[in-house]
């Protein structure tokens, strides 16, 4: 009988208004679903993203590669070989110097006197809006686009009727589109004008100062016309074919990203003494601060795995994997379309296997890496058994609460004075 006037007293409590408005952060998942005009969702039991699922072994260790977001060498080339040949453009400013093989011709009169050569100097050209330069007597000259010499044996074949076996020398007085720009994370952002033996990414860099932050937090963007690639800056360094020859007209872009992996879970360290202590995780993100992370260290920078909580045997990493290191450590894919080439990829590693600290010690991570540690079976039997107790204690106060209520009404309606 004290059970059923205990149940009808919570039921009684539920079903009125007052108790309907319990304190809450804001509207509950059912009062959103209700609330939607339409909705496009998944069961529950669907899974929304296909993924691979993977235990590291030595296969997969065998195989990890720490790579980059871009490749400046698959992208554009340019690692090996020669340096590209720089081309005159609008701008530049010549200088050009006529020979001639005797006096009496077109540049050198026939009284010339004592001269120390057989040639003049022309005032200098500049490549003007339609990249072209005028020379006396061989007209105009197009300019833009064209090599040095290709320029000179133009003028020379205007000039061989009129100049007595004319040579001409152009040189290259003042540099002004031939230039990378490179700005951003650097110290001296600025246009770096191109030498012929050519210059790479990290000599023009260099050249504009050098970084401002640490390498392990720099990346490196280079566009070149419509097309464009990002790499890790330390890259640059360690692959000496990403470090490619430059381009007039590229832009160099240095911009500092710490690079970050988020945990959450079973992670974290406890709060307080004894059985009782209140669990706390160190859920969030955290910045590698150092060139390279391993498992092991990424674990152990978000406080390790909670002693009362966590499931040693069920650690996870999850990442977007290239699919053709996927098939490298032997990873099934039959069930993902051929032609897609980044999987969605979980990670597992087992700590109750003494072997897997050695694992995740070399397991290399990446940025925006998701640690997840799984709580114990034994946890969720706490939570209910936790949530058990709240229920009956809630019983308990309401029982006594009723039992006031009655007092106080039996109180006020016989006359007498409240005991409260």
């Amino acid at each position: 009988m004290r059970h059923k006037v205990i149940l009808s007293t919570i039921l009684f409590c539920f079903s009125a208004a007052g108790c309907a408005e319990l304190p809450e952060a804001g509207p509950d998942h059912k009062n959103i679903l209700q609330g939607a005009t339409s909705v496009a969702i998944n069961s529950p039991e669907t899974v929304a993203y296909n993924y691979a699922l993977v235990d590291i072994n030595q296969i997969v260790i065998a195989n990890a590669v720490d790579i980059d977001p871009g490749s400046f060498f698959r992208s554009f080339g340019g690692g090996k070989g020669p340096a590209p040949e720089i081309l005159i453009g609008r701008g530049d400013v010549l200088t050009l110097t006529v020979f001639e093989s005797k006096s009496g011709g077109l540049f050198i009169p026939a009284d010339a006197g004592v001269r120390p050569g057989n040639y003049v100097t022309l005032p200098n050209q500049i490549v003007d809006h339609d990249g072209k330069i005028v020379v006396p007597y061989a007209g105009s000259i197009q300019a833009s686009g064209r090599s040095l010499p290709e320029i000179q044996r133009d003028i020379e074949d205007k000039l061989a009727n009129r100049a007595i076996e004319p040579k001409v020398i152009a040189a290259l007085a003042e540099q002004n589109a031939s230039t990378v720009s490179v700005v951003g994370e650097v110290n001296l952002p600025k246009k770096v004008p191109l030498k012929q033996n050519g210059e790479r990414i990290l000599d023009v860099i260099a050249l504009a100062g050098g970084i401002k932050f640490p390498g392990y937090e720099t990346f490196v963007t280079l566009q070149r016309r419509k097309k464009k690639a990002t790499i890790y800056f330390n890259t640059l360094v360690t692959h000496p074919e990403e470090n490619i020859f430059i381009a007039q007209g590229d832009t160099v872009y240095v911009y500092r990203e710490p690079r970050r992996f988020v945990a959450f879970g079973a992670v974290g360290v406890a709060v307080g003494v004894g059985a009782s202590s209140a669990l706390t995780g160190l859920s969030g993100q955290f910045s590698f601060d150092q060139e390279r992370v391993s498992f092991a260290e990424g674990v152990a920078k978000a406080g390790g795995l909670l002693d009362e909580r966590a499931n040693p045997g069920q650690v996870f990493l999850y990442r977007i994997e290239s699919r053709r290191i996927l098939e490298s450590m032997g990873v099934d894919l039959r069930n993902f379309p051929p032609e897609q080439d980044a999987v969605p990829t979980v990670y597992r590693a087992n700590f109750r296997d003494p072997s897997s600290f050695f694992f995740a010690q070399q397991f290399p991570m990446r940025n925006k890496d998701v640690v997840y540690v799984s709580n114990a079976e034994s946890v969720e039997v706490t939570k209910f058994l936790s949530f058990v107790r709240t229920v009956t204690s809630t019983v308990s106060g309401v029982t006594q609460d009723a039992a006031l209520a009655r007092k106080a009404v039996t109180y006020t309606t016989s006359g007498k004075a409240s005991p409260f």
